[in-house]
């Protein structure tokens, strides 16, 4: 038939696109726009081949072939076919398993069936040399292409190169028509209305008997120091150390016999997980009428909760912050007695357990949890929690100025 057919290795276009924009091939240090991305693919290959395209073929690793957010999105995007192999790691690397396989069966069969007249392939990896030959056997172009090399040297397997029937470099322009390098500038998230509390917390010294304990714990268990503000809105660590204060430290901050400055209202952050809340030595327990807040679960319809899962798939992009503001919206929308956001302005920067760890629940479906261990970053943990407070902050501020 004559139409197109494009075969995308994302491992390799996006580990050379972040080599190319970023310095180095980690994924993570560049931002895709997916849609940009696959329309600018399918423009194209149309153009190249002169050909219609059939579809797209998109193969990527997972871990546990379990789909990522982006994976969603692009599987329900028109001419887009997913197809996921393993991610697993091994001293430390993460690597792809099964992809080259997977790429290698859809090929031969595509040219086998005659499903197409041409194929683009966007991979440098030389184990799709036997496919390439038996897609040719069966009458069908092959075009291969690279995305232009950092180091300005080949990025593909020199064999698949030369068998290819035609070769095209994707450079700097076209690639980033979609894709990004992240900005370094040490910050977790867009920062939320200023809150003075929050402020006092981060800047005030810990008391002496909180830091007499830190000195007797080994190094690597020791508490970091508090952080200063800076002027650019980044957090500097006393003595050079990086971190967050942990909840220990900020509920020594109350403990009895602190000076009044080191006790600012509401000043502590409690923590909670999918796998429960612990309570620790000294710690406020929760007012009933805190404690029995409904969660979003509870709020949410059956025709609701359909309609939230569209959305995290199309349009929600997985960013910590963004993904803060969108449960936020969600759960103040449909709460009934909007007086309960004034109760839980009150709190900040506490969220209620119940409420946390669900919104910590929400924040691991769009793949935060990915290459760390099965745990949520420090630094994402509190930019989705900065981007609920910034949600919630906006109408409770309302809502008190009006009462007022």
């Amino acid at each position: 038939m004559d139409r197109c057919i494009v075969l995308v290795d994302a491992g390799y276009l996006l580990g050379a696109a972040a080599s190319l924009l970023a310095g180095e091939p980690s994924r993570s240090r560049i931002t895709v726009d997916h849609t940009a991305l696959i329309q600018a693919l399918r423009v194209r290959a149309e153009s190249e081949t002169e050909r219609q395209l059939l579809r797209i073929y998109w193969f990527d690793g997972a871990p546990d072939r379990v789909p990522q957010p982006e994976h969603r999105r692009l599987r329900v995007m028109p001419r887009v076919t997913v197809r996921l192999g393993a991610l697993t790691r091994s001293d430390g690397r993460w690597a792809q398993k099964g992809v080259d396989a997977a790429m290698h069966a859809e090929l031969t069969e595509l040219a086998r069936n005659r499903a197409c007249s041409d194929v683009v392939l966007v991979t440098g990896d030389g184990d799709l040399l036997p496919g390439m030959m038996a897609a040719k056997e069966h009458g069908v172009a092959v075009h291969l292409w690279a995305v232009q090399a950092a180091d300005g040297d080949y990025n593909q397997s020199e064999d698949l190169v030369a068998e290819a029937d035609e070769r095209r470099v994707l450079d700097r322009a076209w690639i980033t028509q979609a894709v990004r390098a992240k900005e370094l500038t040490g910050v977790c998230a867009p920062p939320p209305a200023p809150r003075p509390e929050i402020a006092a917390i981060l800047s005030a010294p810990l008391p002496e008997s909180a830091l007499a304990a830190a000195a007797e714990r080994p190094a690597e268990q020791s508490a970091p120091q508090p952080a200063a503000a800076t002027e650019n809105g980044t957090q500097e660590r006393a003595g050079g150390h990086k971190g967050v204060p942990t909840p220990k430290d900020l509920a020594a901050l109350r403990a009895p016999g602190a000076q009044p400055a080191q006790q600012p209202a509401t000043a502590t952050l409690r923590w909670s997980s999918d796998k429960g809340w612990v309570d620790r030595p000294g710690a406020v327990a929760e007012p009933p009428e805190v404690a029995a807040m409904p969660t979003l679960a509870q709020l949410t319809t059956a025709e609701q909760r359909w309609a939230d899962r569209e959305e995290d798939i199309t349009t929600v992009g997985g960013d910590p912050y963004e993904v803060g503001q969108v449960f936020a919206r969600r759960w103040m929308s449909r709460l009934g007695d909007q007086s309960q956001l004034q109760k839980l302005s009150q709190l900040y920067p506490r969220i209620p357990h119940r409420i946390d760890g669900e919104l910590l629940r929400y924040a691991a479906r769009f793949g935060l949890l990915a290459h760390k261990d099965d745990q949520i970053d420090e630094h994402d943990r509190y930019a989705i929690r900065a981007g609920f407070w910034r949600e919630i902050d906006v109408p409770a501020a309302a809502e008190s100025a009006t009462g007022e």
